[in-house]
């Protein structure tokens, strides 16, 4: 095997931090986290009411939406590759920074331009995720990585859940704008506090950015959401959506074959593909379905009139409520799922979560007639989604060298966004071709919502599958790291990215004249 002309770079083990600090940095990132997810359903109290709100037609208010969901599935892989090239902290600090922008820009709009341009900002923000639990993993403790990162991971639903009411309670009592100038707020307050109390990562990987494979899975990706988003509108049979799926694949395949090639891809799809990697953001994929389909069934069948024979009659602010209690419940049982990973691995996390989640589904085929009856299943599925979003990263970074952390928990990620565009153009279909007449209305039926849940159902099942396929993995300390992992020597260094470009036959950048300071990865925990 070809190797490096120049010595290795010298491995530096990450800083950690006293008891005290760690448990203050993961509140603070936690709380950064939320409010990053809390972008996913500003909006959706909103919706309705934008066509009238910016003087435009309910296609083009929908680009509101449309716009953060393919920016922020721009950002993920992208801004977590410069995290672990320039620091996570740094780039956690631009992610903010875009999304106090973008918040600030909505707040002063009045048409649709602008308020899509500003929801594209907060989009942005999204990619701080993954930074987050990239940080954890370089600073925290051994016996604290895998609980921190299990709340980070959870953040993106928590905030998600708790997005909806609070919204709905701001929009129905304040002018919409509010909206805005408090998520510019609460961002502007994670921003202080990370750069009081989060220390930066010591850890870097080496080489130059791939920006020809960061715009080249942008566009593929906003080829495939979009069309994803818009098939209903435009038909799923148009040139228009036929057009952008076929791009999509298109440009994708030829991204990939970009980055097996060149030396410092964006995405090292050779660990990609290992199996661990590979099924768990498979798995990543159907959890983020199953999540979405809850966001978009639940709500309507709680707002719509009694007079239905099935709907439950409640106010938008109501039903927000109502599905409160969801996000509690992830941020009670993320908790619960480190100490399974710790106790049983994260391979079973990863299979109990989804067995949970299909669980929920299948009492809310049957437990539909009552608001209680909407707020147990709710919270069977949210807990199952806890449990399994919590084990994901401590399952990626058990096979991912620590100079990749971000990267890798970016495309994890990034597949839980493909998911959810999935579910809402998927259940989106099964709702509005199973329909009622309701006075001049046409509404969902009650079979449309449980064909819906049945979908849901069968995809947290394929996940169970999913991760039952994952290569056995056995705790170790604060987490887990699979089994062939396991029998190396204690401390040895993972593969750096010397050895990584000596395998494909090239040179990895700084070794050879770019004197750049950086550290090689080594084991955590």
């Amino acid at each position: 095997m070809p190797s490096s002309t120049a010595p290795p770079p010298t491995a530096a083990p990450p800083a950690t931090v006293a008891r005290g600090s760690a448990n203050v940095i993961v509140a603070v990132l936690a709380f950064s986290g939320i409010v990053t997810a809390l972008m996913q359903t500003l909006v959706v109290p909103l919706l309705v009411q934008l066509p009238a709100l910016l003087g435009t037609t309910s296609a083009n208010a929908s680009w509101v939406v449309t716009a953060t969901l393919l920016a922020a599935a721009v950002a993920m892989p992208t801004t977590s590759r410069l995290g672990d090239m320039f620091g996570k902290r740094r780039i956690i600090f631009v992610n903010l920074g875009l999304l106090i922008a973008g918040s600030l820009v909505c707040a002063l709009s009045d048409s649709v331009v602008p308020m899509v341009a500003g929801r594209a900002l907060q989009g942005f923000g999204m990619g701080l995720i993954p930074l987050g639990i990239g940080v954890m993993r370089d600073v925290m403790p051994p016996e604290r990585v895998a609980s921190s990162m299990a709340l980070m991971s959870a953040s993106l639903g928590i905030g998600g859940a708790l997005g909806l009411p609070a919204a709905a309670l701001v929009a129905q009592n304040f002018d919409w704008h509010v909206l805005f100038y408090a998520s510019a707020a609460l961002a502007a307050l994670a921003l202080v506090l990370i750069a009081v109390f989060v220390p930066e990562s010591p850890v870097r990987s080496l080489g130059r950015f791939d920006l020809t494979g960061s715009i080249g899975i942008g566009i593929g990706l906003v080829c495939l959401l979009l069309a994803l988003s818009k098939g209903a509108d435009w038909g799923w049979g148009s040139g228009s959506t036929l057009g952008l799926f076929a791009a999509g694949v298109l440009v994708l395949a030829l991204w990939g074959r970009y980055e097996l090639r060149t030396p410092e891809p964006l995405v090292d799809l050779r660990t990609t593909a290992r199996p661990e990697v590979l099924f768990t953001n498979l798995a990543a994929l159907v959890i983020g379905f199953a999540m979405y389909a809850m966001s978009l069934i639940a709500p309507q069948l709680l707002q719509l009139p009694e007079e239905t024979g099935y709907g439950l009659g409640q106010s938008m602010v109501a039903a927000g409520l109502i599905m409160a209690p969801g996000g509690l419940m992830m941020m009670v049982f993320s908790p619960l799922s480190a100490i399974i990973t710790k106790s049983r691995g994260p391979k079973t996390s990863l299979i109990l979560g989804s067995v949970v989640i299909a669980a929920g589904y299948g009492l809310g085929l049957v437990m539909v007639h009552e608001v209680w009856q909407v707020i147990v299943f709710t919270c069977v599925v949210t807990s199952g989604i806890a449990i399994a979003y919590a084990a994901m990263p401590t399952l990626i970074m058990g096979a991912v060298p620590q100079s990749e952390t971000a990267a890798a928990n970016g495309l994890n990620a990034l597949m839980r966004s493909i998911g959810t565009s999935t579910a809402g153009a998927a259940i989106g279909v099964v709702l509005a071709n199973s329909t009622t007449t309701f006075g001049t209305a046409e509404v969902p039926s009650l079979a449309g919502f449980r064909t819906g849940f049945a979908i849901a159902c069968g995809a947290a099942v394929l996940a169970a599958v999913l991760a039952a396929l994952i290569p056995g993995t056995r705790p170790r300390g604060g987490g887990a790291v699979p089994a062939a992992e396991a029998e190396a020597e204690p401390g040895t260094e993972t593969e750096t990215e010397t050895d990584r470009a000596a395998a494909r036959g090239g040179v990895a950048d700084g070794a050879a004249g770019d004197d750049r300071p950086r550290t090689a990865s080594r084991t955590a925990g």
